[in-house]
This record gives structure tokens, sequence and C-alpha cells, in this order.
């Protein structure tokens, strides 16, 4: 469970949206991964604190214990049996960004997931879907890439009602810190008293939004994002890989030492992945909240007390 402190700040800014979701049912593909279990943790934050009385339904691979409202349904994303009864509200997003993860098959996954969840929301009377679809469309050529290009022009041409959130960079609690996120793995080099390492030249240019921030976005867009419209979704304020490694180096006490394994080379142009998020700060009044040195420190307080250290 994250913090009492980042239930509240996203229960603060959602407040008047719960009421849709009220008596409700909400179906979840993805629910057990880092963005899931925010999603769950303040799902059954507002349900209690609300009195809701709302329940999630959570498509999972694996088996997990209900909670009070949330409830577990095995299945693949790509054949699972559809559960019976109405789902006003859809959330999917059941593919890991990893490299490698679902390897061999993650266009697959996605593709004909997407369709999949899809077929299920038009027979369960669903009002509004949100894909958690990925900024690397703009860019990226991966299996990954692709398939979240293709997995929005399959909700675009559903009767479905989606909204398009495209994800970008994030940190905080239930975030893996042994994956290929640059700063899970800076904050598990500084928990182990480092060196926090860089093995480019630290001139990469990324944006980190804290999850407890991407909650409120996400919650926000389901109840009140345009469907047929895509959202960046991320924070906007650039820094670059060496400048993050000494962040992060500098949030422990006594400060670890960080080293830049290779020099910028001159003239070389950074490689940038930092969204433009526009659209729902002018719609929906959505910003960053929390800045990056107060998410490291609340991510470190959270993954150092779990472990202890």
């Amino acid at each position: 469970m994250v913090a009492q402190t980042d239930l509240e700040h996203v229960l603060d800014h959602t407040r008047e949206l719960w009421d849709e979701l009220r008596g409700e049912r909400l179906f979840i593909t993805g629910g057990t991964g880092f963005i899931g279990s925010w999603l769950l943790d303040t799902f059954a934050y507002a349900n209690e604190r609300l009195c809701l009385n709302a329940s999630a339904l959570v498509l999972t691979r694996g088996r997990h214990d209900n909670r009070p409202g949330i409830s577990f349904h095995i299945g693949d994303v790509r054949t699972f049996v559809s559960p019976k009864g109405e789902f006003p509200f859809v959330i999917h997003g059941a593919v890991e960004s990893s490299t490698d993860t679902y390897l061999d098959d993650q266009f697959d996954v996605i593709t004909r997931g997407t369709q999949r969840v899809l077929d299920f929301a038009g027979r369960a009377g669903t009002k509004k879907l949100i894909f958690l679809g990925s900024g690397a469309v703009y860019s990226g050529t991966s299996p990954y890439a692709d398939g979240k290009r293709i997995g929005e022009t399959t909700c675009a041409c559903s009767p479905v009602p989606s909204v398009i959130a495209r994800l970008f960079c994030f940190v905080g609690p239930y975030q893996p810190l042994d994956s290929h996120f640059a700063i899970g793995n800076f904050i598990r080099a500084g928990l182990a008293g480092g060196p926090i390492r860089v093995y480019g030249d630290g001139t990469t240019e990324r944006s980190y939004l804290y999850a407890a921030d991407l909650a409120v976005w996400l919650w926000t867009l389901l109840f009140r994002g345009a469907p047929g419209q895509p959202y960046n979704v991320g924070s906007e304020e650039v820094v670059t890989i060496g400048e993050l490694a000494h962040r992060v180096a500098g949030a422990f006490h006594p400060a670890v030492k960080v080293e830049i394994e290779k020099t910028p080379e001159p003239g070389r142009v950074a490689d940038r992945y930092v969204p433009l998020s526009t659209a729902g700060a002018i719609q929906l009044g959505l910003r960053q909240w929390v800045g990056l040195d107060d998410a490291i420190a609340r991510t470190i307080r959270w993954h150092g007390g779990r472990d202890g250290q």
C-alpha cells in the first residue's frame, strides 16, 4: 500500500469525479503491475472514504488475494472468458513496457488483447474505456510501440467510447528497481550504498511524473477525457540522465557517488523523450503537483521502509 499522504493527494484532486462510479463495476486489465497497483490502491481508498459501494474486477494471469471491493479474474488478455454482467468503465493496460517482457509475443498481447477487451466492453455496456498507450508511438519502432499504435487505431475504430492515454516516464512506489527504467536502477544503487552508474554519456533527456500525479491524471481521463482524444501523460520538467543520477544521489544522506561512463560527443543531438501535455492541461486542468526531487525522496522512503534499509 502506498503512503496515506499519497492516497489523500489523489483523492483531493479527484473527489468530484467518483460519483460516476457509485454502485458501479469497473474492469481493469494490467492491474497488478506498477501503474495497476496505484490504480487499485487509490480506487480502494476512494471507495471506502466516499462510501461508493463500487467494485473492481481485475484480469490477471495468476492468483491474487481479494481486497474489499476488489476481486480477480484469471485469464490471458487475448483469450479470457468474459465475466458476466455490466461494466460501465474499463481500464485497459495489460502489457508491460519492458523489452524483455513478452519478448516473443508482446505485439500479439497488445493487438489481440485490445481487440478482446473491446469485444468484451461492447457486450458489457461499457460507456467509457481508457487505453493505456505509450509516448513510444511518436518515434518507437519496437513491437511494443507498433502494438500500441495499432491498439490506438483499434480503439478509435470501435463503437466503445475510448480515451487514449499516451504514457511517458514515471517514478514512485511499486516501480521495479531492477528493470529497464533508469530512475529505478539509480534508486536501487543508492539504497545499496552506491555508486550510481550511468553507462552512456548522461545527455539523454527524460522527464518523470510522480505516480500519485499519474493516478490523478488517469482517473480524470477515465471520467472526463474526450473519447477519441489522445492525451500525453507525463511531466514537462526536463532532466538529463546525468542530472537525474546526481539528483537521486543527493537524496541519500550522505550522498552516494555517481559515475558517468562516457564523455559527451561535441555536436551530438541528445535523445529526448519528453511529452507536451497541452491537451490535458488546457481541457482538464491537469498538471504536475509533486516535483521531481520530492518524488524521488518519497520513492526512496517507500522502498527503504519496505526493505528495512
